[in-house]
């Protein structure tokens, strides 16, 4: 549907419109349509009449095989098309028709510009000079021909520099704009609040209208789209691709990855969902004893992951940023603040503190800078299933292991040395399964030998009580501290399981009568695991040093 200039401020309100304008529409299309045919039938149920006109709208009223003139066809052919008509007003990017779950009510608006053509210039130098008119501020501009119609659609920072660039000499031969740059006959400008509102209405103007010169967007399934499950108990929210057939909720395509994912960024310093592809169901209590990444820490994820949060609150968080995406900024605005003076009202001073700061970075998202600009810190996600999975293939083990324990050493100058063990099921940490070592056999600081007595003890306890061994053993260190713990089984005389050691340096996997280190991708989720073991071994040791240490000073 093209756009004309003559539609004033509200010319988005066309494609929009009014919900029950829509089925009024519908309604009268499809009695038209029964009229024409003769095949008015009694009266129908409301609750039927609605689902043949939703029917009507989103697929279109088929031609009769059973039409008995040409005439009755052609009437039927034209309610048809506006039954379509009317459901392409109202279709909107990431909205479906009877969505009442998230509604658009902040519809944006074409802003109105003081400026007088000069009869004297051409429409191109005349839009050049109207664009010097527009506001330094973030919004959307929309590049017009001589019908008017929207030939191209671009967010910006700067509105009056962004537009400008347009009508420099370099525009004329930038390979990107020099095809079409010199059909540009009028502009107009949406402002924003913000350039991540600007990014949002950016992506919903170019799939509604589609301009001729945006075909970087004509190909939906190779730019990102923001992707929210909607079957999961705490459903994540990605950049992606290779968008899901169902069960997500998608906003997009944008015309920018890197501007998408600074505004995810952004977002999630104040909604705190998770990005993660971790599988979490509320009820599978082995999350207890899962440690979060480093968003929870840095308070931008409310880490479900750790049960930390409950699924109905979790969704809340949830259904607000819905809320945003769809241009509801203001509806979320006044709901949240609703909520905030309920829970002050109620004296929950903890929840109303928390909305009261979500309420606030919501209104400052004008001063959060460049998207591209907001850094994500480097957050290692450790997805158990992958990482087990990715474990049997490159240790090249007959089944998947399930259980998996962690030694590490702890000193301090060799005046208390300790030694933790962790264990894992499942790729989660089993607390209960989780024991401290103090060194009674070694000396002053030694981790060949202090390794070599703990893994002896250990072993020797599950072996006289015929206890199961774990399927992979993991020691923190190197060739030498590997080398101990082969030692240790050998004077026992017991056949170990899988053994294998993690230097930290390199992230070096080291295994008996291997010569060569196995080296494995930074990003691999079989390395991730790995490394969420020993780091947790190492925490273990060093708390229980800390508290041999405290004791002792008290004595």
């Amino acid at each position: 549907m093209t756009l004309s200039p003559d539609d004033g401020a509200d010319w988005l309100a066309h494609r929009r419109g009014e919900r029950n304008r829509f089925f009024q529409t519908c309604s009268m299309a499809k009695k038209k349509s029964k009229a024409a045919t003769g095949k008015t039938t009694g009266k129908t149920s409301k609750k039927t009449a609605k689902k043949q006109v939703k029917r009507s709208a989103v697929k279109g009223a088929r031609t009769s095989a059973n039409a008995k003139s040409g005439e009755a066809k052609s009437a039927k052919s034209a309610s048809t098309s506006k039954v379509k008509e009317a459901a392409a007003d109202y279709d909107l990017a990431g909205a479906n028709v009877g969505d009442e779950d998230f509604p658009v009510n902040d519809t944006p608006q074409v802003a109105a510009v003081d400026f007088q053509p000069d009869p004297n210039l051409t429409p191109f130098e005349n839009t050049a000079a109207k664009v010097r008119t527009f506001p330094q501020s973030p919004g959307v501009y929309l590049m017009k021909d001589a019908a008017g119609v929207v030939i191209y659609v671009g967010k910006a920072t700067n509105l009056r520099s962004r537009a400008g660039s347009y009508f420099l000499k370099a525009a004329g031969i930038d390979q990107r704009t020099g095809d079409w740059v010199g059909k540009i006959a009028d502009a107009d400008f949406i402002p924003c609040e913000s350039e991540v509102d600007a990014l949002l209405v950016e992506s919903r103007l170019i799939k509604d209208i589609q301009p001729a010169y945006n075909k970087i967007l004509k190909d939906d399934k190779t730019f990102p789209y923001l992707q929210i499950t909607t079957h999961e108990d705490f459903p994540r929210v990605e950049v992606t691709r290779e968008p899901a057939n169902k069960g997500v909720k998608l906003y997009g395509p944008f015309a920018s990855a890197g501007a998408l994912r600074g505004a995810v960024q952004v977002l999630q310093r104040i909604f705190k969902f998770r990005t993660c592809s971790l599988d979490i169901n509320e009820g599978d209590d082995q999350w207890k004893w899962f440690r979060p990444c480093l968003l929870a820490s840095i308070k931008q994820c409310t880490a479900p992951c750790n049960m930390r949060i409950g699924k109905e609150e979790y969704r809340k968080d949830i259904k607000r940023l819905h809320l945003f995406l769809q241009g509801n900024k203001k509806r979320l605005l006044k709901q949240m603040k609703g909520e905030m003076l309920t829970a002050s009202q109620d004296l929950d001073f903890e929840k109303a503190a928390k909305l009261r700061d979500e309420i606030e970075m919501l209104e400052s998202l004008d001063r959060r800078g460049e998207l591209d600009t907001h850094a994500q810190p480097e957050v290692f996600y450790v997805d158990p299933k992958k990482g087990l999975t990715g474990l049997r293939q490159v240790l090249k083990l007959k089944e998947t292991p399930r259980s998996i324990e962690g030694v590490d050493i702890a000193h301090l100058g060799g005046g208390e040395t300790v030694a933790s063990l962790v264990k894992f099921i499942d790729g989660l940490p089993f607390k209960p399964g989780y024991r401290r070592f103090k060194i009674n056999t070694v000396k002053g600081i030694d981790d060949f030998r202090s390794i070599h007595e703990v893994v002896a003890r250990r072993f020797q306890r599950l072996s006289d009580e015929n206890d199961a061994f774990p399927d992979i053993l993991l020691i923190d260190g190197g060739k030498g501290q590997l080398s101990s713990a082969v030692a240790a089984f050998e004077s026992l005389g017991i056949d170990p399981p899988v053994l294998i050691s993690l230097a930290k340096k390199n992230e070096e996997i080291y295994r008996p009568g291997e010569s060569t280190p196995l080296v494995l991708s930074r990003h691999s989720f079989s390395l991730r695991l790995l490394q969420y073991v020993r780091d947790e071994a190492h925490r273990f040791a060093q708390h229980y040093h800390h508290i041999l240490r405290s004791k002792s000073q008290f004595k």
